[in-house]
């Protein structure tokens, strides 16, 4: 039996590569697509969702959660690594929806539809969840697992000096997610980052002949000049790939139970993840956290699930 998933995201262009990866593959239901604030607006965020599911056309259509503005956002810029839309400047058109679903109360539907068979996959900031949470705090024993992109375990930042872009975004949520008692497996920076994606990806994708290769020739390449002449990398980290795997591909990973917390109020350490690491901790271990990732096989995963979804296509 396939099993439930919920896709929560920012669309950004790691976000768009993992539904590339996830919308095809039979093993997995897609019940939805739920669109969050991060690094685009909600605005854009909503209509990247549009485009990313307009353009992949999948044989079996997810439910399409839009985003709303999230409270206290900091500001960012990541136009300068992933261009104005989000999708490297691709300027996608699509019709808007009429009728639009809220995210968080889409979550909240599927999860009491479905009690105790949702997977809830967040790639962005967890505003979503914590909002459903908010709304229904009876929702939390309905949800299978939370699979959360976020935080760094040595405090190594990637939009601080010390904070994860996700966690830093919405640290508010980041802890009510993480304190809540759902079954959470977190994927931080540092096993997202150990696998980098040069551009010699371009060469492995599928045919541009196909709706997967044509979409991700169109989005990529600016991420890979963008990293090289802003950040002088010769590869891009793809996180939400990575945070895809993790339910695509779990023996990859090896898991340690830890005891979490976020920091919300630090004037350096805003979205700071905080582990109890001391001898005898006093918090409760609530998170399973991915310290390592078979990284040499990792990147090979990514691109064969690619090709597969491309193998998938409805003609």
């Amino acid at each position: 039996m396939a099993r439930k998933v919920i896709i929560d995201c920012d669309m950004g262009i790691d976000d768009a590569v993992a539904l590339c990866m996830m919308l095809f593959d039979s093993r997995f239901e897609i019940l939805a697509v739920t669109a969050t604030e991060g690094c685009v607006t909600a605005g854009q965020a909503n209509h990247n969702l549009q485009a990313i599911i307009a353009e992949l056309d999948p044989a079996r259509y997810p439910r399409l959660g839009t985003a709303s503005p999230a409270e206290d956002a900091p500001p960012v810029n990541t136009q300068y690594l992933y261009g104005s839309d989000g999708l490297g400047n691709s300027d996608f058109e699509v019709s808007q929806l009429q009728h639009g679903h809220p995210s968080e109360k889409l979550i909240g539907d599927l999860l009491r539809a479905h009690p105790d068979e949702v997977s809830i996959l967040c790639l962005g900031p967890p505003t979503n969840i914590a909002k459903a949470f908010r709304r229904d705090p009876t929702l939390v024993p309905l949800v299978d697992r939370i699979v959360l992109t976020g935080g760094s375990l040595i405090a190594k930042g990637n939009v601080t000096p010390a904070a994860e872009f996700n966690f830093y975004f919405d640290p508010a949520s980041a802890r009510e997610v993480i304190q809540s008692k759902a079954a959470t497996i977190l994927l931080p920076l540092d096993a997202t980052e150990q696998v980098t994606f040069g551009f010699g990806m371009m060469d492995d994708l599928p045919p541009d002949s196909t709706r997967t290769g044509d979409f991700l020739r169109q989005i990529l390449p600016f991420a890979f000049r963008a990293y090289r002449q802003q950040l002088g990398q010769e590869g891009i980290p793809l996180s939400a790939a990575i945070g895809a795997l993790a339910v695509l591909e779990p023996q990859l990973f090896q898991f340690e139970t830890m005891a979490a917390d976020v920091e919300t109020q630090g004037e350096l350490t805003r979205g700071v993840l905080v582990l109890d690491r001391r001898q005898q901790p006093e918090w409760r271990p609530n998170v399973d956290v991915a310290v390592s990732l078979r990284e040499n096989v990792a990147y090979q995963f990514v691109i064969d699930q690619l090709v597969m979804s491309s193998n998938r296509e409805t003609p």
